[in-house]
């Protein structure tokens, strides 16, 4: 999986369905920063105005302007997609690099994939990397798995199959199929952590169950390799795992 930039962040805040766009757009007129963030997200999904992505920008970037990081985000991405002004991922980055000074893990992220692709400033892995690791430490699941795929394949950092494991742990237990897909690579052939088939069973059938690919066919081969005893061991860890949410897998 290469690094794939999360969206807008869509969430209003709570005064905005009740007030309605009319009061909305009255406090917005009047400097409101978080009404004029809400209203862009009111053009942006099409509620209670017709959908309009070039309004959305508009208020995004008023909003944006008096240094509100999620709709300094939200400009970023709509640079980064074309929505509602001419694609520039330039403008994306900087942006995006506005909200993540301040803070925003969503952002972080974001400039980290950006930096990752070389999209919008020279490709550099290693400030990749500290972007990466700043939105991770937050919580944010494909940085975390972002984060464990650096040290695996030596981008950024010295590469260090131990510490790609303990991120991909970090991003597996939020149900990120992508990271136990590998962490369950890394349990069965032993790197960063000892071989142990049954773990790696575990998360196969932890991304199986999301509708990857390759763990299915990993499933295969290494059941091919495992006694009995051992896969009803998996497929009982695998249960306790699925069943908890993810909070009970080790």
């Amino acid at each position: 999986m290469k690094y794939i930039p999360l969206l807008l962040v869509t969430i209003l805040a709570t005064t905005a369905f009740a007030s309605g766009f009319e009061k909305t757009l009255k406090l917005a007129e009047k400097g409101d920063v978080v009404a004029q963030y809400n209203l862009g997200q009111m053009y942006r999904r099409g509620e209670g105005v017709p959908e309009n992505d070039a309004l959305a920008v508009v208020w995004y970037r008023k909003a944006a302007n008096q240094g509100y990081a999620k709709a300094q985000y939200n400009i970023g991405v709509m640079y980064a997609s074309g929505e509602g002004v001419p694609e520039n991922d330039a403008k994306a980055v900087k942006w995006y690099r506005k909200a993540a000074d301040q803070g925003d893990a969503f952002a972080q992220f974001n400039l980290g994939v950006m930096y990752e692709n070389g999209e919008g400033v020279p490709e550099n892995d290693a400030v990749a990397v500290k972007w990466f690791r700043k939105a991770a430490e937050q919580g944010v699941a494909m940085a975390q798995y972002n984060l464990g795929l650096m040290y695996a394949t030596g981008e950024g950092v010295p590469e260090n199959d131990a510490l790609a494991v303990v991120w991909y742990r970090k991003a597996a237990n939020q149900g990120y199929a992508y990271a136990q897909y590998n962490l369950g690579y890394m349990y069965a052939n032993g790197e960063g952590v000892p071989v142990n088939f049954i773990r790696g069973y575990l998360w196969w059938s932890m991304a199986k169950t999301q509708g990857n690919v390759l763990a299915a066919e990993g499933i295969d081969s290494l059941s091919a390799a495992m006694t009995p005893k051992q896969i009803a061991t998996g497929q009982a860890f695998a249960a306790k795992c699925y069943e908890s949410n993810y909070s009970d897998c080790e």
